[in-house]
């Protein structure tokens, strides 16, 4: 493919944007996202031991995926690890019965896995 760099990032900028924004949202009001997340999953079988430093972590790591996606580096390894998050939020979600939240993280997991297929489907005839 001729223009494939310039392509992928265009197809990757989508998903990239939507992780940085999350995270860049949250990261000034730590506190205040944490105690919110403690308070939505009270009712998980999860423990709040573990909800806490999730809490806090969350914000970061999207935000450090999102930059990652965006330019590019180690991009499969990127890829797991959004895959992970997105498998982690979905769990949670899915403790709460948060159905319309899972929805949104299957698009994600969906769009990252498309991301996937095609970077490796084109790696290999890119020059």
């Amino acid at each position: 493919m001729k223009n494939f760099k310039t392509m992928f990032f265009y197809l990757r900028l989508p998903v990239a944007m939507s992780l940085l924004g999350h995270g860049l949202v949250r990261l000034p009001k730590l506190q205040a996202f944490s105690s919110w997340m403690v308070e939505t999953m009270e009712k998980s079988a999860i423990p709040a031991a573990l909800i806490i430093p999730f809490s806090y972590i969350l914000p970061i790591a999207e935000a450090i995926l999102g930059v990652l996606l965006m330019v590019g580096f180690q991009f499969r390894y990127t890829l797991m690890a959004a895959l992970i998050l997105m498998s982690v939020l979905i769990l949670g979600s899915s403790s709460i019965e948060n159905w319309s939240a899972i929805e949104a993280q299957l698009i994600h997991a969906v769009y990252l896995g498309g991301l996937w297929w095609f970077y490796e489907k084109n790696i290999s005839v890119t020059p």
